[in-house]
């Protein structure tokens, strides 16, 4: 089985849009806001969006099953305050539920969290035991940066997060670390401000002991890590000069990476950088970079042709395209093995 752990929903029916169009529109008096019932999309609707995209890419890549979330870009947090921002995370995750359901053996929810920008990440606790418990989510993305780019929220490794730590640990599901869009003219989202995230968190990780509070806790740096695999040595370095332990025993029993790297020169190195059980195939498929590679004329985002032509032995591929996946994410291994798979 071919598991990707690392979907969005950017393929949704126009109508979300329009909703949040609506909901923005309402912050500077354009009308009222709309609440999460008026959004209607019926099951065709979905239906459509989803096997002329996303499936019939997965069945031409041969991949079986993708963790499934809300469209990254769209969640926004630095847009209005936490309750646009429930609004906004319960119809989205709502959405990607109803996608699962529909296509229960092909897609498993992950969900976003209400995030806002300075607001106790502790709020987003009810949302996330909703989307675990009522929408059968298997895994949550947190945002480092609800800000949308300023940096102003506090390190991941700050108290502060700790509330909502300690429910995830309880309900069992790991963390992607995820940003949003970027509202900075500095940093592009996908090319500066995503790969900045990835970075940043590792190096956050680094400087601090979280695991030693949350010792099963589970974080997946998506896009292969950001920069960590390129210059690990630096990272190593600066633990040392930090008095840090060496980041492999710091960080490693927790921490995962995806295959969200689009050439492969990038993924023999993750490859090789990373040991095996902490890779995680992925590839984001219709996310942010979607056309063809001249040098190949296969998609960039076609990361399975990779992750097998990097020379792995077998178990060690089958761990990184099924087994690491069902280890790190236990709902989705329970909901697997629940059908038969």
């Amino acid at each position: 089985m071919i598991i990707d752990c690392h979907g969005h929903y950017t393929t949704a029916p126009p109508a979300l849009g329009e909703w949040r169009e609506r909901q923005v529109r309402a912050l500077s008096g354009g009308g009222e806001a709309p609440r999460p019932a008026d959004l209607r999309i019926g099951d065709e609707e979905i239906r459509e969006s989803i096997e002329a995209n996303q499936l019939s890419q997965m069945d031409q890549r041969g991949i079986d099953v993708t963790v499934f979330s809300p469209r990254a870009s769209f969640m926004a947090h630095h847009i209005g305050d936490f309750a646009v921002s429930a609004d906004w995370a319960r119809v989205c995750n709502d959405l990607c539920a109803r996608v699962a359901e529909l296509f229960p053996t092909r897609f498993a929810p992950a969900a976003m969290l209400p995030q806002s920008t300075g607001v106790d990440p502790a709020t987003c606790v009810p949302e996330l035991i909703r989307a675990v418990e009522e929408l059968g989510a298997v895994a949550v993305n947190l945002n480092p940066d609800p800000s949308g780019g300023h940096w102003t929220a506090p390190p991941l490794t700050d108290r502060s997060w700790y509330p909502l730590y300690e429910k995830i640990v309880e309900l069992e599901v790991p963390v992607m670390v995820h940003v949003s869009t970027s509202e900075n003219s500095a940093f592009h989202t996908t090319g500066a401000h995503y790969l900045n995230a990835d970075t940043t968190a590792v190096m956050q990780l680094i400087q601090g002991d979280l695991f030693a509070d949350f010792p099963t806790l589970r974080l997946v740096v998506p896009h292969g890590g950001g920069a960590v695999p390129y210059h690990w040595g630096r990272f190593r370095g600066l633990a040392q000069a930090l008095g840090k332990p060496e980041p492999t025993e710091h960080l490693l029993n927790n921490v995962f990476f995806d295959t969200c790297v689009y050439h492969q020169p990038g993924i023999d190195l993750l490859l090789k950088v990373m040991p095996h059980t902490n890779v995680l195939f992925a590839s984001e498929m219709i996310g942010a970079v979607r056309g063809v590679d001249p040098a190949t004329g296969h998609h960039f985002d076609d990361t399975r042709r990779y992750v097998e032509a990097a020379g792995l032995p077998p178990a060690h591929l089958a761990a990184i395209e099924e087994g690491n996946a069902r280890t790190v994410y236990p709902r989705l291994d329970a909901r697997l093995r629940k059908a038969g798979l």
